[in-house]
């Protein structure tokens, strides 16, 4: 069976993506970068045989000639009640969400979240500002996996895994999204993650550092990644 994989995603339209690093490349620079990393994104999921990689994008109607996938619509309400929406259509199903800021995500990440999950009820993927690139969920999910997220503030992911309690959870390597000027300027130094790298250890517990099997709690999470 063919992994389902949401790409969350602005559609991109000018002044209305990355607005963060449309201030220091503007807003022409920044819709260009959006929409090559959205692009880019799909072709790589869409070659893969293995994945079935869905669009699920805002605003609901906004069409995406060229992208060669199917389109969901967001809805309404906040990321968490967005992405609680999507999980819904693929209750039975491994599911994987993935947003467009982090160059190189490719099928390699998904095969590995799926090997975690063969040992875990939920895999994250975060990242360097403390939100999470991937999450990928099976079956067996939370009611309400989502909720009580102080999403774009530095505790969206340790919000999360609140909600995980008593669920064993997988963390994939650390990556940097694009969100600002220095993000791409700190991209241009750091080479682009293989998207073969070791997935890191499973937890039993939520709010333990996603690098580190210390069991020390993780205070120092940052913002949500946009999707």
């Amino acid at each position: 069976m063919r992994e389902v994989v949401l790409i969350f995603a602005r559609a991109p339209r000018l002044g209305t993506v990355k607005r963060r690093l449309a201030a220091g490349i503007g807003a022409r620079g920044a819709l260009r970068f959006h929409r090559a990393m959205l692009f880019s994104l799909a072709r790589r999921l869409r070659a893969d045989r293995r994945l079935l990689p869905f669009a699920v994008i805002t605003p609901d109607r906004a069409r995406l000639p060229g992208l060669g996938l199917p389109r969901i619509g967001q809805g309404a309400g906040d990321l968490g009640a967005r992405m609680a929406r999507a999980l819904a259509r693929f209750r039975r199903r491994r599911v994987y969400i993935v947003g467009c800021d982090i160059p190189g995500i490719g099928s390699g990440d998904i095969l590995a979240a799926r090997r975690l999950l063969g040992r875990a009820d939920a895999v994250f993927g975060p990242a360097l500002d403390g939100g999470y690139w991937l999450v990928g969920l099976g079956p067996r999910r939370p009611a309400r996996a989502f909720s009580r997220v102080r999403w774009s503030t530095a505790d969206a992911l340790a919000d999360t895994l609140i909600n995980f309690t008593a669920r064993r959870v997988a963390f994939l390597p650390c990556r940097r999204d694009i969100d600002t000027i220095e993000d791409l300027w700190a991209q241009q130094t750091m080479p682009l993650p293989r998207s073969s790298a070791r997935p890191g250890a499973a937890f039993a517990a939520p709010g333990l550092r996603p690098d580190s099997g210390s069991g020390k709690r993780n205070s120092g999470l940052a913002r949500s990644s946009s999707r």
